[in-house]
């Protein structure tokens, strides 16, 4: 096969994958979208301060409803953190939950891999919380993520509370908004409008917001934050495993799982240790790395170095350094240490559970089981309702500030 015929076909690998997994991100996006606008960041900090079983479980159970990417879950995870949320609540269970345990992830495995791999993804995302939260109750002590936190507290500068971005209040172009706990700063307007919108809307009851037009455009605009975050990542996704798919050639994949004889524990372990350090590299989020773990699965990897690839979403070298500027070097070091470490036991866990029970796909073998006829329709459906995101959240807003500039009060 020729370099353009490798290209060509790595392309049209990427653009099925694509094909058949876009109703399900829009369907997971609207979802989070909605979520989000029911569930306010200073409620959730309000009872994540403990490091029990109640908080583990909130945290956990938050960060599956708070769907983010990579670096929107750090940027959240830094905020609940400073205001006071627990290490466990926070960095342990919120974190890594608004990543991996969250349902556009879950409605593309499915698609892609199989529901097996769903529901391992469930089971060993839970173990890795639960080991992260032991270790930073009962090994990291408590002093270090003092210090973090008074890091964070000193090194933070002035950011737009809409969108996280590092704002100076003296700059011309920066936009202001007087509140009752003192003035805003903002990168656009937009962003402004965005957080006042979602301040009034949090005033009111859940209910409230859900019977009124204002409640369900803001939840339009949020499903639309989440594309804004996330589509420069899946659409990579796709593209590096199609390329990747159609470049690299089987036998590089052999040599490469091929330590220790297959269904061995060596070569588990092994699996686990290359899929994590392949997820480090690859520099991509989670939804865009059920992609490239297809390659990986058909092309020899084990059961659960698959779930500890999809796991290393959260050290990549961009969000460890992410770590390092929020709370400083060595606490940077100890969440890398501790995800890579409860990444690679969870995968090799999960493996041999899955493998007692019979839960093991044959080997190499992907897919799900949503019908395939039903692709179309579903995408056509899909496609509509987001378009209707678009117009509620985008286009009226505009048509709406037009009017409001024409006719002022």
């Amino acid at each position: 096969m020729t370099v353009a015929e490798s290209l060509i076909e790595g392309l049209r690998l990427a653009a099925e994958m694509g094909w058949e997994t876009w109703w399900a991100l829009v369907l997971g996006f609207t979802i989070a979208g909605a979520v989000e606008t029911f569930v306010s960041e200073e409620k959730m900090s309000a009872v994540l301060g403990g490091s029990g079983w109640r908080e583990l479980g909130l945290g956990t159970l938050f960060g599956a409803a708070s769907s983010s990417c990579s670096f929107g879950a750090v940027a959240t995870t830094k905020s609940l953190f400073k205001k006071g949320a627990s290490p466990v609540a926070s960095l342990a269970a919120f974190q890594f939950a608004s990543t991996n345990l969250v349902i556009e992830l879950g409605l593309v495995m499915w698609i892609l891999l199989g529901w097996q791999f769903v529901l391992a993804d469930y089971v060993a995302g839970l173990l890795l919380i639960g080991l992260l939260a032991a270790t930073f109750a009962f090994v990291v002590p408590d002093a270090w993520f003092a210090a973090a936190r008074e890091h964070l507290r000193s090194a933070e500068g002035v950011r737009d509370p809409a969108c996280g971005m590092e704002v100076d209040p003296t700059a011309d172009d920066t936009v202001e908004l007087e509140t009752e706990s003192g003035t805003e700063y903002f990168c656009s307007e937009s962003c402004k409008e965005a957080y006042a919108e979602s301040r009034r809307q949090s005033d009111a009851s859940w209910r409230d917001r859900l019977l009124t037009r204002d409640g369900w455009r803001l939840a339009s605009k949020n499903a639309l934050g989440e594309w804004n975050m996330l589509w420069t990542d899946i659409v990579a996704g796709f593209l590096i495993a199609g390329l990747i798919g159609a470049f690299v050639p089987r036998a590089w994949w052999t040599t490469l799982f091929g330590v220790g004889a297959e269904g061995t524990l060596t070569w588990v372990v092994a699996s686990a240790v290359v899929g994590v350090a392949v997820g480090v590299v690859t520099f991509v989020c989670s939804v865009g790395n059920v992609p490239f773990a297809v390659i990986l699965w058909s092309n020899g990897i084990a059961f659960g170095g698959v779930m500890s690839f999809i796991f290393a979403d959260l050290i990549v070298p961009t969000i460890t350094d992410a770590y390092r500027r929020y709370y400083g070097l060595r606490m940077a070091a100890v969440l890398f240490v501790s995800i890579f470490v409860t990444a690679v036991v969870s995968g090799v866990a999960v493996h041999y559970l899955w493998a007692g029970i019979g839960l093991i796909p044959p080997a190499g073998e992907a897919g799900g089981t949503a019908p395939s006829g039903y692709t179309t329709y579903l995408n056509a459906a899909f496609t509509f309702l987001f378009l209707g995101q678009v117009y509620v959240g985008q286009v009226s807003d505009a048509g709406e500030a037009d009017d409001a500039a024409e006719h002022p009060a």
